[in-house]
């Protein structure tokens, strides 16, 4: 083909660009900030409205039971309302972002203004979950019922606490031996996501779930 004077040549059109293409299974991510937040909100809420309930019946003389039972229930009320309160004074620490990730790596805490760590597998001998399955709190006739979950690490050599200095503060937490502990607070639901996880990338390294029992608060 020729080309005129005032035909500039025009070269074939590169074919358009594709992104990049994972070979691996998508990073599991348990949104464990997100979750703290909606319960804080639900807890706060139902924990004030209770609260201005039962100090508003007392004010307008609705108890009954003479004075010792107004004075009871006047201190009842004041304590649901102080639990109401609870996440608006320590909102800034229960809102901020926080994810827990299981990916071709390893695991890693994603909290950019806490104490984030990442931790790869050929680091770890076990992991395993800790649960336990109850706890009894008993006000006014009613019993809330709350599944703890921890996620428990074991690491593979001795020399694993030295190269993570970020992670000391869950070394031996609560009840866990030899290996580090993080809780997760009181959603059942993470356990089938984090079993999922680890038959996804290290099923040989997962110890399953160990109960421990109730956890009795108030009955």
């Amino acid at each position: 083909m020729t080309y005129g004077p005032h035909q500039p040549p025009h070269p074939a059109p590169y074919p358009p660009q594709q992104p990049p293409q994972s070979f691996g299974p998508p990073p599991v991510v348990i949104d464990v900030g997100g979750d703290a937040k909606v319960k804080a909100m639900i807890g706060g809420s139902v924990s004030g409205v209770i609260g201005l309930f039962v100090i508003f019946s007392v004010l307008t003389g609705q108890t009954t039971g003479g004075a010792g039972t107004a004075v009871v229930a006047g201190l009842l009320g004041l304590v649901f309302l102080g639990i109401g309160l609870l996440p608006v004074f320590a909102w800034k620490k229960i809102s901020r972002p926080r994810l827990l990730v299981f990916d071709g790596f390893g695991v890693r805490w994603d909290d950019p203004r806490g104490k984030p760590w990442a931790v790869a597998w050929a680091e770890l001998s076990g992991v395993g979950i800790s649960r336990t399955r109850q706890r009894r709190v008993k006000l006014a006739d009613h019993i809330f019922r709350k599944t703890m979950v921890r996620l428990d690490l074991f690491p593979a050599d001795q020399g694993f606490r030295t190269r993570h200095p970020d992670m000391e503060h869950l070394w031996e937490f609560h009840t866990v031996k030899n290996g580090y502990r993080l809780p997760l607070g009181s959603n059942p639901r993470y356990i089938p996501v984090i079993e999922g996880a680890m038959r996804q990338y290290r099923p040989g390294a997962y110890l399953g779930v160990k109960d421990e029992g109730f956890m009795v608060g108030l009955v």
